[in-house]
């Protein structure tokens, strides 16, 4: 007998079923799972002490998180009436800018969705400038893909269509799915289709939170000005975000999604296990940046990443939506609400009618602007142009 087929032999003496799933354990009495997380988190092989270490994570990330939201009311509140109608949260325009450039500082859009849903709730943004800021921060989230692929086609000089390629489709399709769904977002809060919608912190939870994290909120406010109260909070929700993708899966771009080909070939599909993946990772930015690696190797074609990615795009949102419900007024959460429901209605229209020429239009783009330097040193220079314009616009157009 082989080597290999004597150690296939050992393994078959020494693997045991569990729940229907068969199990190595490593040392006596210790079992390890193997998890089939779909095509793109694959097969993960963990012991019972990982899941004991993510639940012991999640205390104190949720008590950061949380304790974020608090200061940053507290902080927003107290800066709030300085700031308001003035540079730059003059006007809707300048309110998108600065949340898409902002988005661009911090590599992540959730922070400043977060920062936007608190200056509401203190009463420093209008609905309008609420969601114009709300779209900005999901539009410059996207941000991130594009420098992963720019690092990987560093390392990787002979893949760069493919690495660049996906973070200009990243980029794209969030300003095909959400400048439209803004609009139609808008439409439907005016509309007052999501009245009905009542999720706000009760005056209960409210005297909750004030028992468990008001003494530090209070020892904060006595010790720092309004503006740092708003930057000690911005910089604690960073801090809560990062414990928080530590605990949920993380997405492994070496996974096995070669042997899943036929998951990868159909839209729909593809569409939902970005909103799959995007929800279990509560950031889109670490939704799709693993498409980079996977387009490098060639597990995902071009075609086959932009479902995924107007998927991921949508329940991104799901995070913000907790930051609003945390919010005093049920307002916050119906914005969040309107956005999502536009994004989605949009994403569904172009799935179901329009893929093919929204498919070829945003590949032809990709090859137009790979092909030459130039052109995309244009592309990357108008993406920091437009949000740049748009924060311009509230030194000459104040809201009051």
């Amino acid at each position: 007998m082989s080597k290999t087929h004597r150690d296939l032999a050992q393994m078959e003496r020494v693997a045991v079923e569990v729940d229907g799933e068969f199990c190595v354990p490593q040392k006596l009495d210790e079992v390890r799972h193997h998890i089939d997380l779909g095509p793109i988190l694959g097969d993960v092989a963990r012991p019972g002490s990982f899941f004991l270490g993510r639940v012991l994570l999640f205390v104190p990330a949720m008590f950061l998180f949380i304790l974020a939201i608090q200061l940053m009311k507290a902080g927003a509140a107290a800066i709030g009436p300085s700031i308001q109608g003035s540079f730059p949260f003059a006007n809707p325009a300048a309110t998108l800018g600065t949340g898409w450039l902002g988005a661009y500082l911090v590599l992540s859009g959730s922070p400043v969705a977060a920062t936007t849903i608190s200056l509401f709730g203190a009463g420093s943004l209008s609905q309008l400038e609420t969601l114009t800021m709300l779209s900005g921060s999901r539009l410059g989230a996207s941000f991130i893909v594009l420098v992963t692929g720019f690092l990987y086609t560093m390392r990787r000089p002979g893949q760069r269509s493919a690495g660049l390629a996906v973070g200009i489709q990243a980029m794209t399709m969030t300003m095909v799915q959400y400048l439209p769904g803004m609009l139609l977002a808008f439409f439907i809060f005016r509309s007052g289709a999501l009245n009905g919608v009542q999720w706000h912190a009760s005056g209960k939870l409210d005297a909750v939170l004030g028992k468990l994290w008001g003494p530090i909120v209070d020892a904060a406010e006595a010790r720092l000005p309004g503006w740092a109260l708003f930057v000690v909070g911005i910089a604690t929700i960073l801090v809560s975000f990062n414990l928080i993708d530590r605990i949920l899966p993380q997405v492994d771009g070496d996974s096995t999604v070669s042997t899943r080909r036929s998951w990868l070939k159909r839209p729909w599909t593809m569409f939902l296990l970005g909103c799959l993946v995007a929800t279990l990772t509560l950031s889109v930015s670490v939704a799709l940046t693993v498409l980079v690696p996977l387009a490098v190797k060639g597990y995902v074609k071009r075609d086959e990443a932009l479902p995924y990615i107007m998927g991921a795009n949508i329940t991104t949102l799901a995070d913000t939506l907790v930051v609003a419900m945390l919010q005093k007024t049920s307002v916050a959460a119906q914005i969040v609400l309107a956005e999502a429901i536009g994004v989605t209605i949009v994403s569904v229209i172009i799935l179901a009618f329009f893929y093919g020429p929204t498919k070829r239009s945003v590949l032809a783009l990709d090859d137009f602007l790979v092909a030459d330097n130039r052109r995309l040193a244009a592309f990357v220079g108008a993406l920091f142009a437009v949000p740049i314009v748009a924060i311009g616009s509230g030194l000459m157009w104040h809201v009051g």
